[in-house]
């Protein structure tokens, strides 16, 4: 019986402390010496700020990463519509610089994949395949 109660035991907090659930919240970066850190409160003239879907490692205690869909908006205007994995740009999105240009196609590891570059009236600027621009 005692070992049926510290099994359940164990069980009942791990629940507590880990999740892989994705919850939409509203976040706002805070740059820090090892990286991006993304918290609750924040200021969107001050913070980036991210509006989706998020998974957080430890429910107590954990940080936030950014994984599905969602937008980010950075202090200077610049805009990402799209996936998310892992806390970068994965998938399928849209950058959006604040003067107009944009790129629209796929993110591997947060980087261009495949996809088009576009001037602010839509004129083809280039192309990227498998990383690269042509």
């Amino acid at each position: 019986m005692k070992h049926i109660l510290i099994i359940i035991s164990f069980l009942l907090l791990s629940s507590l402390l880990t999740s892989c659930e994705k919850k939409e919240k509203i976040l706002y970066g805070w740059k820090t010496s090892s990286g991006w850190e993304w918290k609750t409160m924040g200021d969107k003239n001050n913070n980036p700020q991210y509006k989706g879907e998020v998974k957080r490692e430890y429910i107590l205690f954990g940080d936030y990463i950014l994984e599905g869909l969602g937008s980010l908006t950075s202090t200077d205007g610049d805009k990402y519509v799209g996936e998310w994995k892992d806390g970068k740009r994965h998938g399928e999105g849209t950058y959006t610089w604040s003067d107009g240009d944009k790129y629209v196609g796929e993110y591997k590891d947060g980087k261009s994949w495949n996809g088009t570059d576009y001037d602010k009236n839509g004129n083809i600027l280039g192309k990227w395949v498998n990383g690269e621009i042509e």
